[in-house]
């Protein structure tokens, strides 16, 4: 269940050169970044500015309400918002510290909101669309007015001025870079070249100025760290060369922005990255007392907005991300909050102490790797390599003064300390020699952002803390936002280079589109105002069968356990549990299932992933015969280790299908038949079934010619996992016309690699499974592709669909040529726009808008097909909608035609009874990938049984053949044609 995407925000945007979005010049800090950084979990999309990387905003739950821009530590447990079914018990509450969960509402009501008037001349309508553009916009639906979290630029006449900055000696570490500029602006050099409020940099190699600069330029500084008592300090000397490469005209971006046809080429890149270096300029100045992550999240720590402890040696800060972006007629800055994990200031050895009591398996090296300390001894400042396996009676080393010693007996000769927790594993501050330190004798510097993997426990937390309503991120984007922003004030370098931005958000046009009706075998429930529904009385559109199944009851010491396999409120919770699998529709045997229990091996430090806990249960279930079709497992508690390895058992070895429950959910009489048949809706789909289809009033364009829906997803290994872990690809495909069953095909592949390798072969396999049921090719296939940012579309285009085409020609004979028409939309989530309504009645009680709102105009592509849509409703803090935006279209659909198509598409997830945020193939793709995860638990949790990390390139093939022993050939026999992942 690991979740941990830190995937960047994914936007839209600028397109490079001819192709979609090509990067242009010199990498610059914002140019189109490929994934594969290192953020959260699914490994960092890169792209567009803040396109992955820095995986500084937290974003939860991510599927459902977004919360306040926060995306969980390793995929954990936690599932937001829409995930349906019965995930995620109660999650009110104040968290240590944190903030009260603020009321929602209607954001700015009562203030007019007039449609920019960009939008209102038709000028959009008219853009030439001789290429694959949009085709038109929608209209159908409640016409709406909704403000976005965009600002208007006032873009400057220009030219703007680019140099390169080289620095000598050569400095690698970027805090050594950005403590160089700093020290370099103080410099009388820097002064005499007039650049003192005129220029912006990147810390690093790129600098853009509003004049043009002396040449040739050089600035020479004596470096010294921040943070070093006086007496420590050694200087080194450092010179910045400075030297001019282009100018950069600002025309051509005004001519792109207003879709004149002939600028559709015009790469906006290098007039779009210096805009938000310049933008960045005075959040990230050296003398502020802000904490950039990422290129475009800025943290500022005040008394008015002090940090919430999240527990465990870490707490949480909220700032904001800011990004330029083109749009029609205007440019514009996208202003979000977001909300990261910082480390706590303190002793070390009481922080890694908290972070290992916070979770059981959190190791203390996951903690302390990477964070700035100064010694209390000596007082310098050093960086913590690693954490040693000694501690600091077990080390020993020759010393000239006393001979061979222990650390301890070191340090109480040496400075006199007497060590108060020896036996606290050593830190390895050195450089290429190891120097081995106590903890306790370590403060950890301030300002210092977490960049490992948050424990499930804080990643909890982070959501009580992250998860604000509308009305109140919006306010905090229009004051504090813009404030610590610089945006408001217009402060040096932004008035120098002419830069202004307005402080009202951007008001655009949208519509709610209407919710489609919903068809069960038996029964048509009225889908409600959140766009959801329940079941009663309903029966499945068509019933699997249960019969010859077991009940297995994982006993680990929870407080909800079921006595034993004869308890007599099993049998009953079971025979309920039956009943209502009946009253659904499923053909249920008359023989009750077999029941066993396991009693797992407690829990031990040295089994961080408990692989006995797994092997007692393989040994018991090896025991069952016959073998049976399903295994309803009950689980004590939310050990995601057990679930993983038990998931990983079933599906790959065992080929049995599993559906898992909590023991305190299943048997709490409070809410037992929504549970009841919660579980019934995903057992039903795996025994073969369909739970619901659309009204055939809107299954009218899916059912004119044969038609495949395929969602396609790739996952990543993040922070903490091995190093080579293998990615994951996932292709789920519809198999006949009630678009109920998606089986799916999985694969490992090169570790982070954003394109399907080996997509032909998967693709194939998809296309066979729908003709063996419906006895036809499709001639259409309508793709959702997931997980892809936006500096990635042109790769799509000419990587992935030659791939679909290939499996295409498989199928053709000598006579007739198989070719049928191709539409692929990608589905982006990691983007930073939110919508606001601005009346009432157009939102939902939250103040979120409605299930089913739609904008394709005022924030959308220049030229391009594109769409942002919120199919589904809320469930707590300020709902992230999708934004869907076409890359290639044989089918021709019309705007209308497509956003209705995927709104409704959203209501055919066959695990919830509501509307999901990510249209339904895209989602099941997700989870799939997310099962695959299961099957390299260990890689992913940072356990390799060639040791816990590789670094060496040879390390890597090497933990890429131990995780095809794990995956031991993937889901095969009568598994791999179900949905065996939902």
């Amino acid at each position: 269940m690991d979740r941990g995407r830190g995937r960047g925000d994914r936007g839209r945007g600028g397109r490079g050169g001819s192709g979609r979005g090509s990067p242009s010049g010199r990498g610059s800090p914002d140019t189109f970044r490929g994934r594969g950084g290192p953020p959260g979990d699914r490994g960092g999309r890169g792209g567009y500015p803040d396109r992955g990387g820095d995986r500084g905003g937290f974003r939860g739950g991510d599927r459902g309400g977004d919360r306040g821009g926060f995306r969980g530590g390793d995929r954990g447990g936690f599932r937001g918002g829409d995930r349906g079914g019965f995930r995620g018990g109660d999650r009110g509450g104040r968290g240590r510290g944190g903030p009260p969960r603020e009321q929602g509402g209607v954001f700015n009501l009562g203030v007019p909101a007039n449609v920019d008037a960009r939008l209102l001349d038709n000028s959009q309508d008219a853009i030439d669309d001789d290429l694959p553009v949009r085709p038109d916009f929608g209209t159908v639906g409640t016409a709406i007015k909704l403000r976005t979290n965009f600002f208007p630029i006032r873009v400057p006449k220009g030219p703007l001025f680019e140099y390169d900055v080289s620095i000598a000696p050569p400095a690698a570490i970027k805090r050594v870079k950005r403590r160089i500029f700093q020290l370099a602006e103080q410099t009388p050099d820097w002064g005499q070249a007039n650049m003192t409020g005129r220029v912006a940099h990147d810390h690093s190699s790129k600098l853009i100025s509003s004049f043009k600069l002396q040449q040739p330029l050089e600035i020479k500084l004596n470096y010294t760290e921040e943070d070093e008592d006086a007496d420590k300090k050694k200087d080194k000397e450092y010179t910045l060369t400075i030297k001019f490469i282009q100018p950069i005209e600002t025309e051509s971006l005004v001519n792109y922005l207003n879709g004149n046809p002939q600028y559709r080429g015009y790469d906006i890149m290098p007039v779009v990255s210096a805009l938000n270096l310049i933008l960045a300029a005075h959040p990230n100045r050296s003398t502020g007392a802000g904490v950039m992550i990422g290129r475009n999240k800025f943290f500022h720590a005040s008394p008015q907005f002090p940090p919430y402890s999240l527990g465990g040696g870490l707490e949480a800060w909220r700032g904001f991300y800011s990004s330029v972006r083109p749009a029609h007629k205007q440019l514009m800055v996208n202003v979000n909050v977001c909300t990261t994990a910082f480390y706590t200031p303190g002793n070390l050895a009481d922080r890694m102490d908290e972070f290992a009591r916070a979770s059981f398996g959190a190791r203390p090296s996951a903690f302390a790797k990477g964070v700035r300390v100064k010694t209390t001894h000596l007082g310098y400042t050093k960086t913590v390599k690693t954490v040693a396996k000694m501690n600091a009676k077990q080390y020993r080393f020759n010393t000239e003064e006393y001979g061979e010693v222990t650390v301890e007996q070191y340090f109480l000769k040496k400075y006199q300390i007497r060590l108060q927790r020896p036996e606290l594993p050593l830190i390895d501050v050195g450089g290429q020699r190891a120097n081995f330190m106590p903890a306790e004798c370590c403060v950890i510097l301030e300002k210092q952002p977490f960049r490992g993997k948050l424990t499930d426990e804080h990643t909890a937390e982070m959501i009580k803390i992250a998860c604000q309503p509308p009305n109140v991120n919006g306010q905090a984007i229009v004051t504090r936002g813009l404030d610590e922003l610089g945006f408001r004030q217009g402060p040096d370098p932004l008035r120098a280079f002419g830069v202004s931005i307005g402080t009202e958000m951007a008001v655009v046009p949208g519509r709610i589109l209407p919710a489609p009706p919903i068809r069960y075998g038996q029964g048509s429930p009225r889908v409600d105002e959140r766009a959801s529904w329940n079941l009663r009385d309903v029966r499945f559109t068509q019933g699997g069968s249960l019969d010859n199944w077991l009940v297995m009851l994982i006993q680990d010491g929870g407080r909800d356990e079921f006595q034993g396999p004869n308890d007599p409120e099993l049998h009953s919770t079971i025979a309920g549990f039956m009943d209502m699998c009946r009253k659904c529709g499923m053909r249920v045997g008359r023989e009750p299932p077999q029941y066993i229990a396991v009693d797992l091996p407690r829990k031990q430090f040295s089994q961080p992933i408990r692989k006995d806990a797994i092997s007692a249960i393989s040994n018991k279930l090896r025991t069952v015969k016959p073998k049976p079709s399903m295994i309803l497992v009950i689980l004590s508690n939310g050990d995601r280790h057990v679930y993983s390895g038990l998931k990983h058992l079933c599906d790959v070895y065992l080929d049995v299908a599993t559906v898992c429950v909590h023991a305190a959910k299943i048997r709490k009489d409070k809410g037992q038949p929504q549970y009841f048949a919660n579980v019934a809706l995903k057992v039903n789909m795996k025994m073969g079934g369909v739970n619901h289809v659309l009204d055939q009033r809107n299954m009218t364009w899916l059912n004119q010619a044969p038609t495949m829906l395929v969602g396609m997803d790739v996952t990543h290994p993040g922070f903490g996992t091995v190093k080579g872990t293998p990615s994951i690809a996932a292709v789920v495909a519809s198999i006949d016309n009630q678009f109920g069953q998606f089986p799916a095909t999985l694969r490992m592949q090169e570790s982070k690699k954003e394109m399907i390798t080996d997509l032909a072969a998967m693709m194939q396999e998809r296309i066979e499974a729908f003709r063996a049921r419906s006895k036809v090719l499709p001639s259409r296939v309508l793709v959702y592709r997931d997980g892809v940012s936006e500096g990635q579309f042109n790769i799509v285009v000419a990587e992935e669909m030659p791939e679909i085409k290939k499996a295409f020609k498989k199928f053709g004979t000598a006579k007739q040529a198989y070719n049928p028409k191709l539409t692929i939309v990608i589905c982006g989530k990691r983007h930073h726009t939110r919508f606001y309504p601005t009346e009432v009645g157009h939102a939902d009680r939250d103040g979120n808008p409605r299930p089913g709102t739609v904008v394709d105009r005022g924030v959308t592509a220049v030229y391009d097909f594109d769409f942002f849509l919120q199919a589904h409703g809320g469930l707590q803090g300020t709902t992230r909608p999708t934004h869907y935006y076409v890359v290639h279209d044989d089918v021709g659909f019309r705007a209308d035609q497509l956003q209705g198509l995927t709104n409704d598409v959203s209501y055919m997830f066959a695990r919830a009874t509501k509307a999901v945020s990510l249209v339904s193939p895209a989602y099941y793709a997700d989870l799939a990938c997310e099962r695959g995860r299961c099957y390299l638990h260990p890689l992913l949790q940072g356990i390799a049984d060639s040791g816990t990390t590789a670094t060496s390139g040879q390390g890597e093939e090497e933990v890429f053949r131990e995780a095809e022993k794990m995956w031991h050939g993937g889901v095969a026999g009568k598994l791999k044609e179900t949905m065996f992942y939902i």
